[in-house]
């Protein structure tokens, strides 16, 4: 899916949980006449995403770099920015009331307000993007046409449009990402099937949620005790620290 699709659908679900807050209208803001909730709401929700989304987006990027699970790099951005976010809604917060200065008790009541709002919201994005990534490739049909000879038997279980020699294998949740040249596609199955079904093609597990092919390497950059794996595609690959020393000595990097 591309990013300004995501980003339309993203704007699509705000604007329900915006609608949806305006009509239960939260934290004393029911008494305010409707048009006028849902205008707040509204902006509230629209200035949340762009606050949160990047952080998020981020954190996924970040996460297979430090080796830490998403989950909890999600968590920490969600806590990181609902500082600014609590500072916009106090500022919103004017149409209800003449400005004011708060006091500490006040300011960390408010700041566990849109933190629990903030939370719901990057929960809600977190498991759509869990299930959007766990969809897995449709099989080929049986009429489809075989992979080329000398092809390891897992390029049939790909579509068509992407049988290729594997650039890598990618663990995720009970699935396997076949990335191939002309892109990638999910299997149910477990990575040492997948890798049985590579028919000895020259490569490593190189993490334990990645098997790279040894031709595939172009390259690769390193973060302090850090190793990432260039490979064909732009793609990267990151290395466990235990498998780094025995690759350096193979010339892998």
């Amino acid at each position: 899916m591309s990013g300004a699709r995501r980003i339309l659908i993203d704007c699509a679900i705000i604007f329900g949980v915006g609608l949806v807050l305006a009509l239960v209208g939260p934290f004393g803001s029911f008494a305010a006449p409707f048009e006028l909730r849902l205008l707040y709401w509204l902006a509230m929700s629209y200035a949340g995403y762009f606050l949160y989304f990047p952080a998020m987006r981020g954190m996924v990027a970040l996460a297979p770099r430090l080796q830490l699970p998403e989950p909890a790099l999600w968590a920490a951005a969600c806590l990181i920015v609902t500082l600014p976010m609590s500072a916009v809604v106090w500022i919103a917060n004017f149409v209800w009331h003449p400005p004011s200065w708060p006091t500490l008790e006040q300011a960390l009541a408010h700041y566990g307000n849109v933190l629990i709002m903030g939370a719901l919201v990057c929960a809600l994005f977190w498991f759509a993007r869990q299930r959007h990534r766990a969809q897995p490739a449709p099989e080929p049909a049986p009429t489809a046409e075989p992979a080329e000879p000398g092809m390891p038997r897992l390029v049939e279980r790909l579509p068509p449009h992407l049988r290729a020699v594997p650039i890598a294998l990618e663990m995720e949740d009970h699935y396997v990402r076949v990335h191939t040249a002309h892109g990638s596609a999910l299997l149910l199955m477990r990575m040492r099937d997948a890798v049985l079904e590579l028919d000895g093609l020259p490569g490593a597990l190189v993490h334990r949620s990645w098997w790279v092919a040894r031709d595939a390497v172009q390259g690769a950059r390193r973060e302090g005790r850090n190793v990432r794996l260039q490979l064909a595609g732009g793609i990267e690959a990151p290395v466990a620290r235990a498998q780094a020393a025995g690759l350096e000595a193979q010339g892998w990097f």
